[in-house]
């Protein structure tokens, strides 16, 4: 932690419990991990996968750093809200975006693979709108 801290640079040092990713799922164990984390000086703690809300909040009122909440686990992924709810302070998207962006994208080859039509233009941006959002 100190040669992190010696950097010349600013910086967020998050620190990771992945349990729940890797099939150890002992919340309490989860959160003395994090709790570890941050006396030794993490900026943000994270506990990507976490079941359901309750263990968020739990999670959450154990900590006293930011505890940051990644969507995109199907089943367990919440509304912003109910994050903020919880205690969540940051929201991470990871591949959640990307994967939804593909899924499109294969609808839409699936469409004219299989039905030969393209309705799926309905449903897209014009360049000129794509480019527009891309100025933002």
């Amino acid at each position: 932690m100190k040669a992190a801290r010696s950097l010349s640079f600013p910086f967020t040092l998050t620190a990771r419990a992945e349990g729940f990713l890797r099939g150890q799922t002992d919340l309490d164990d989860i959160i003395r991990r994090l709790q570890a984390y941050e006396a030794a000086g993490a900026d943000v703690l994270f506990a990507p996968g976490l079941p359901d809300l309750a263990a968020v909040k739990k999670v959450c009122g154990s900590l006293k750093k930011p505890f940051n909440f990644m969507v995109g686990i199907k089943g367990k992924s919440f509304s912003k809200a109910e994050l903020e709810a919880a205690g969540v302070k940051r929201i991470s998207l990871a591949t959640s975006l990307y994967r939804a962006a593909m899924a499109g994208l294969l609808d839409a080859a699936k469409e004219v693979k299989d039905k030969g039509t393209f309705t799926y233009l309905d449903r897209s941006m014009s360049t000129p709108e794509v480019n527009a959002f891309m100025k933002e």
